[in-house]
């Protein structure tokens, strides 16, 4: 046991970015690492002009881009990128910062690929973050096929929606949203290999783009493998702008996932009552933006789905008229019609993703029976289950001193929220100070209690710290219910 808290404390080092200095066998902490690095996202940065499938290399590794260094740089490295991009054969495998140095971390060094890899995270390395290295000696690709030159720009966190751009003649173009329909969209997704269409939406769902619109009134029959096979008015129209530029939204292809078998948390309530952490504004996350629903149609069978979704009992009041103040940014849902079992809102009937004739004084709001009284704030950006821990108490949130604060305690955290395991139990503000009283000190669980407030303790709000010594937990975060409204207190 002992050597599995180290091993715990040693993945926390690597989601800092620090050193582990404890005797592992490399390889084991890179089969661990394989567990949550899987799927990882890359990219090809400042390539060339007239070749979308060139440039810089880099790999998304937990929130942040990072360059790969070019030692043993080789041919069947760059395989693999094209491969993982959909990108044909490889032409080259450029040295040197061929494409410009980068910015920010170096991610892996000694890549050692077979070239049959499925992404460049399996192939062999020194390690994630491991380099002797500078930005100069950054790797790149580059590859001729231009079958595929379509992107969705500004989707958020999902590869697999966004503002539709296509490659025409040496630059990225949009397309204007006349008689963009499900069909048209599905042609992209397609090309993509990204799964079904959800929605095809237009007037800059996804922001308005910059330069050439470069397709007008384009009419798929659905069956085409690239947007430009279909029928459309002409290149380059002249009399429509950027505030119709069209986009979509697709299933998605799982492999994309960076974290496989895992629901992320979508939902949320907001600007809720101050007694009770289950009450407030409805709002989802739709990929990579929050997005507000709209009451039309909003009932308890509705509502019912929202508290299900947080593990926060049953529904008491279906709000109507922005009861709870009224959102900012995009409506998700509209007409939402549930028969009360589904287990996630979004699996309910509706309009469509973003397709809605309400604004925001309409948006639908939630009460709840009861929550979970502990929530984590401030936590990395890749794990929902990661943050400063504050506990409910007597109305009002307040967080805890780390005097004595350990692995023991933190897995009662972690249990309560439905998080899996604990990997670490920082101290001294790791997650940032709060605000507000301070709600338990010298915190002593023995590791089975249900909740945190059922440790031993000093006593409610008495403690000999400042906000300097709050504590955090990072758990594995497995599993995604009863902690689920946490992440509302956030915003």
């Amino acid at each position: 046991m002992h050597g599995l808290s180290i091993l715990f404390n040693c993945y926390a080092c690597y989601l800092w970015f620090c050193s582990c200095q404890h005797f592992f066998d490399q390889l084991v902490l890179v089969d661990i690492f394989s567990l949550f690095i899987a799927a990882t996202p890359v990219r090809l940065v400042n390539g060339l002009s007239n070749n979308p499938y060139s440039g810089r290399v880099e790999i998304l590794l937990y929130g942040q881009w990072a360059t790969v260094c070019d030692d043993h740089w080789d041919l069947a490295d760059a395989q693999v990128v094209c491969r993982e991009l959909g990108c044909g054969r490889v032409l080259s495998a450029p040295r040197g910062a061929t494409f410009g140095p980068g910015q920010g971390p170096i991610g892996l060094d000694d890549v050692n690929c077979n070239g049959h890899e499925s992404e460049l995270t399996q192939c062999g390395h020194g390690g994630l973050w491991t380099h002797d290295c500078g930005h100069s000696e950054d790797a790149g690709h580059c590859q001729g096929s231009l079958s595929q030159s379509v992107r969705l720009v500004n989707g958020g966190n999902g590869p697999c929606s966004g503002r539709v751009e296509v490659f025409l003649q040496g630059q990225w173009a949009t397309v204007f949203d006349d008689d963009w329909d499900l069909a048209d969209a599905q042609v992209v997704c397609r090309q993509l290999g990204c799964g079904r269409v959800l929605s095809a939406p237009g007037g800059a769902t996804f922001g308005p783009g910059q330069g050439p619109i470069g397709l007008e009134e384009v009419n798929c029959n659905g069956h085409e493998s690239e947007l430009t096979q279909c029928d459309l008015i002409g290149l380059w129209p002249h009399y429509c702008g950027h505030q119709e530029d069209a986009g979509v939204v697709c299933e998605g292809n799982t492999s994309m996932n960076m974290w496989p078998g895992v629901d992320w948390p979508s939902v949320r309530l907001v600007n809720g009552l101050s007694n009770n952490p289950c009450s407030g504004r409805v709002e989802i996350l739709l990929y990579g933006q929050w997005a507000t629903v709209c009451d039309h149609g909003w009932d308890l069978v509705d509502a019912q789905v929202v508290c299900r979704q947080l593990g926060c009992g049953r529904v008491l009041f279906a709000a109507h008229g922005a009861t709870f103040g009224p959102g900012q940014g995009p409506i998700g849902l509209d007409d939402v019609n549930c028969n009360g079992h589904e287990s996630e809102l979004t699996q309910c009937g509706h309009r469509g993703l973003w397709t809605h004739d309400c604004g925001h004084q309409e948006d639908a709001g939630v009460v709840c029976e009861a929550g979970p009284p502990v929530r984590l704030v401030h936590g990395l950006s890749n794990n929902p289950c990661s943050g400063r821990v504050e506990v409910f108490l007597q109305g009002q949130w307040a967080t805890v001193c780390d005097d004595d604060w350990d692995l023991v305690d933190a897995q009662v955290v972690c249990r309560q929220l439905g998080c899996g395991r604990v990997l670490s139990a920082p101290r001294g503000a790791t997650f940032g100070p709060g605000q507000g009283p301070i709600g338990l000190d010298d915190v002593n669980c023995n590791g089975h209690e249900s909740e945190l407030t059922q440790c031993g303790h000093r006593g409610l709000w008495t403690h000999d710290c400042g906000h300097h010594e709050d504590v955090g937990v990072v758990c594995e975060g497995n599993t995604f219910n009863m902690w689920l409204h946490n992440i509302c207190f956030v915003f």
